[in-house]
C-alpha cells in the first residue's frame, strides 16, 4: 500500500514541530503543538485517512484490528525517524494517534531535570519511579536517565518497552532493549527473564499490574537499579496506586518491600514557556530518605507531602516549589504556574 501520505504527515509535523497527529475519519488530520489540538486545512478524505493509517500496518496487525483490537506500536518512516503509534475504532471508524519521538535522546540539561536526579540514578540498586499524566515527557526522562548511565557507566542495562521509543547504542554500557508484544510478551515475563541474563539496570516501560509491580520490586530488592513509569500525579498518589493494587492481607508486606527499596520518585508535568517557544517540564522529587520510607511502612503515606515540603536540603522539591523557581526565572509566567498548582497558597509563598 502507498504510505506516500503518512509520510507527508510525518514530515509536516516534524517541521513544524509537533508533538503529536491525530486521524479521525471525516476530520483533516489534526496536530498538537505546545499542547493545544490544532484541527489543519489539510485536504484528507475519509479513504485518505484510511490509505494512511493501513499503510503503518503489518498484515497481522491488520487482522488483529479486524478482531477490534487496539493497536500500539513503532513506526519508522523513509528517513529512519520513529514514532510511537496507536490505532483504534471509535464509531465505527479507523482512528490513530501518532506520537512523534526525535531521533535522538536529549540530555538532562536540555531536559531542564533537576541536579538530585543524577544522584539517583548513579545508585546501584533499588527503584526509581517516573511519574505524570499522559504527554508529560514520562518516556523521554527515562530515556535521558538511561543515556546518561549507558554514558558513565559499565553496566547492562536491560529494558522492556511498549513500544520501543528511543534506540540506544552501546556506549559504556551494553543496552539490550525488548518491545513488548514483538520480543516478549508482557512486561513481567521481560522482568522475570530479565533475572537471568545479568543486568544491572532494568527499565520496564510501566508498571500496570500486580504481577509487574512484584516483579519490578523484587528486581530491586535482589540488588539491580529499577527504573519504571505509573501514570499517577505526585509521590503521594503513586504509593498509595502501588500498594492499592495488591488485595488487603497483601498490603502490609508490599509496605514493607517498597519501603526498602525506593530510592525515589519524580512526578512531572509540561509547562508552556513565557517566550512562547514551546513547553519545558516541572518536576516534583521525592528523595526515599528514611524519613520517607518509614511513614510508607508505617502507612503514614498522608504525611509525604510534609517531608517534601521540609526536604529541601536533601534534594527534595515540591511541584509547587518547581513551578516557582521556572516562574522566578522567568522561564514560564506566574499565571502558568498558577495554573498548574495543586497549592496555589503554597505556591505563592515561593513566587517572588
Amino acid at each position: 500500500m502507498n504510505n506516500r501520505k503518512i509520510l507527508d504527515l510525518i514530515e509536516y509535523a516534524r517541521k513544524e514541530g509537533c508533538t503529536d497527529i491525530h486521524l479521525t475519519v471525516d476530520l483533516p488530520p489534526a496536530f498538537r503543538k505546545n499542547g493545544d489540538i490544532i484541527v489543519s486545512d489539510l485536504n484528507y478524505s475519509k479513504e485518505d485517512i484510511i490509505e494512511a493509517i493501513l499503510s503503518m500496518l503489518t498484515d497481522k496487525q491488520k487482522a488483529q484490528l479486524d478482531k477490534m483490537v487496539d493497536l500500539d506500536f513503532a513506526y519508522t518512516n523513509d528517513k529512519g525517524e520513529r514514532q510511537r503509534v496507536n490505532v483504534y475504532h471509535q464509531k465505527n471508524n479507523l482512528c490513530a494517534a501518532i506520537r512523534i519521538l526525535s531521533d535522538r535522546v536529549p540530555s538532562f540539561g536540555e531536559l531542564n531535570i533537576p541536579s538530585e536526579i543524577t544522584s539517583l540514578v548513579s545508585e546501584k540498586s533499588g527503584l526509581i519511579l517516573v511519574t505524570g499524566p499522559t504527554g508529560s515527557g514520562k518516556s523521554t526522562t527515562l530515556g535521558a536517565m538511561i543515556d546518561y548511565i549507558n554514558t558513565n557507566r559499565k553496566s547492562h542495562i536491560i529494558t522492556a518497552e511498549d513500544p520501543i521509543e528511543y534506540i540506544h547504542k552501546h556506549k559504556k554500557s551494553l543496552v539490550h532493549q525488548r518491545e513488548v508484544g514483538v520480543d516478549v510478551g508482557s512486561f513481567a515475563e521481560a522482568l522475570h527473564g530479565a533475572l537471568r541474563e545479568d543486568p544491572d539496570v532494568i527499565l520496564v516501560g510501566e508498571m500496570r499490574d500486580l504481577e509487574t509491580i512484584s516483579a519490578a520490586v523484587t528486581a530491586a530488592e535482589t540488588g539491580h537499579l529499577v527504573l519504571s513509569t505509573l501514570h499517577t500525579t505526585g509521590a503521594t498518589n503513586t504509593i498509595d496506586r502501588i500498594i492499592d493494587v495488591f488485595p488487603p492481607h497483601g498490603q502490609a508486606q508490599i509496605r514493607t518491600q517498597l519501603a526498602g527499596v525506593l530510592k525515589g520518585i519524580i512526578s512531572q508535568q509540561l509547562v508552556r514557556k513565557a517566550d512562547g517557544s514551546g513547553r519545558t517540564a516541572a518536576f516534583e522529587v521525592l528523595i526515599g530518605t528514611d524519613e520517607v520510607l518509614n511513614l510508607i511502612r508505617e502507612n503514614k503515606g498522608h504525611q509525604i507531602t510534609s517531608a517534601l515540603q521540609t526536604g529541601l536540603n536533601v534534594g527534595m522539591k515540591t511541584m509547587d516549589y518547581s513551578l516557582a523557581q521556572l516562574a522566578n526565572e522567568g522561564v514560564i509566567t506566574s499565571e502558568e504556574a498558577l495554573a498548574h498548582s495543586s497549592d496555589k497558597k503554597h505556591l505563592l509563598e515561593y513566587i517572588k
